[in-house]
C-alpha cells in the first residue's frame, strides 16, 4: 500500500498537476495539504472521476487538507484537532482507510518568530502531541502525514546559515517534534535512508530548486505496529521540476501489507 503527502499550494491552479501525478504514481492514499480553498471549491468531481474518493476540511485563501482514497471511500473521524473550539484554521482532518487510521496534518509555519503566530505554532503542536498520544494508546494502526514545518536536524536542510532565525528550525520546534517521536512514532522517511539528504521543499527564491537547496519538512509518522512493516519510501520530485509546480514535491512510503500490496523499489529522489 503506497501512502503519500502532499502539499499542493493551491489545489484549483495545480489541479492538473495532482491529477497528472495521480494517474503516473497512482497512491493508494493521499494526504494534501494548503488546498487554499473552501469545502465548495474543492474539486470532488474531478478527483472522484480520476478513481479516489475524498474527504476535505477547506478555508479560503490559506490552508486546508483532505484525504484521498484510490478506490474507497475514507471514512471521517475527526475535522480539527482537540482543544481547538476557537481554532478557526483548517489544519487536520483524519479518517479510517483501508484498515488504516490516516491523520492529515498542516502544522503551522510560526513566521515571524518571536511573535504570535510563533506561540500559535508551538501550542498546535502540543494539542498535536497530545492527541498523538491518545491514537497510540487506542491501538490502532496509524500514519500521522503532511507538512510539519520542521526541520528536524541540520541534515535535513540544505545550509542552515541563512535560516537560523525562521521557525522552522528554532529549538522548540525541533523540541516538539522529537517530543512526538519519543512518544514511539517512527520518521519513516528518516528510517528508511538514515545517512542520505533528502528533501520535500525547495522554494521559489534564489534558484533553490535549481541548486537542489531544499529542507526536509514532509513527514510520515507511523505508529509502532507500521513501523516493521515499512518497505519503501522516496520523494516524487520529478513533481517540484512540473511548470508551475508547488514549492513542495509529494512524499511517499509502501507498506509490505494491505490492499494494492508492494508497490516497486524508487529512489528516494525519483527525478
Amino acid at each position: 500500500m503506497k501512502i503519500a503527502s502532499f502539499n499542493i499550494n493551491g489545489i484549483r491552479p495545480r489541479l492538473s498537476a495532482l491529477l497528472g501525478w495521480l494517474e503516473r504514481e497512482e497512491p493508494d492514499i493521499v494526504c494534501l495539504q494548503e488546498l487554499k480553498a473552501t469545502d465548495a471549491q474543492f474539486p470532488a468531481a474531478d478527483i472522484e472521476k480520476a478513481g479516489y474518493g475524498a474527504l476535505w476540511h477547506g478555508q479560503a485563501s490559506w490552508n486546508g487538507v483532505a484525504i484521498l482514497a484510490k478506490g474507497a471511500e475514507p471514512i471521517l473521524s475527526r475535522r480539527g484537532l482537540p482543544g481547538g473550539e476557537d481554532d478557526t484554521h483548517s489544519r487536520y482532518i483524519e479518517a479510517a482507510v483501508n484498515g488504516l487510521l490516516i491523520g492529515c496534518l498542516y502544522l503551522p509555519n510560526g513566521n515571524p518568530q518571536p511573535g504570535p503566530k510563533f506561540d500559535y505554532k508551538l501550542a498546535w503542536f502540543e494539542r498535536l502531541n497530545a492527541h498523538a498520544a491518545a491514537l497510540l494508546k487506542s491501538g490502532h494502526p496509524v500514519v500521522l502525514a503532511g507538512d510539519y514545518n520542521v526541520i528536524p536536524t541540520d541534515e535535513d536542510i540544505y545550509n542552515t546559515r541563512s535560516w537560523k532565525k525562521d521557525a522552522l528550525l528554532q529549538p522548540e520546534s525541533r523540541a516538539a517534534y522529537e517530543k512526538l517521536l519519543a512518544q514511539g512514532w517512527t520518521d519513516a522517511l528518516r528510517k528508511h535512508y538514515p545517512n542520505e539528504r533528502i528533501y520535500t521543499f525547495w522554494d521559489y527564491f534564489r534558484q533553490h530548486w535549481q541548486t537542489n537547496s531544499g529542507l526536509r519538512i514532509d513527514h510520515l509518522l507511523l505508529s509502532k505496529d507500521l513501523a516493521p512493516k515499512l518497505k519503501d519510501a522516496g520523494v516524487d520530485t520529478w513533481v517540484r521540476g512540473e511548470p508551475h509546480a508547488s514549492d513542495h514535491a509529494p512524499t511517499w512510503i509502501v507498506l509490505k501489507e494491505g490492499r494494492g500490496g508492494a508497490r516497486p523499489k524508487k529512489k528516494a529522489a525519483d527525478a
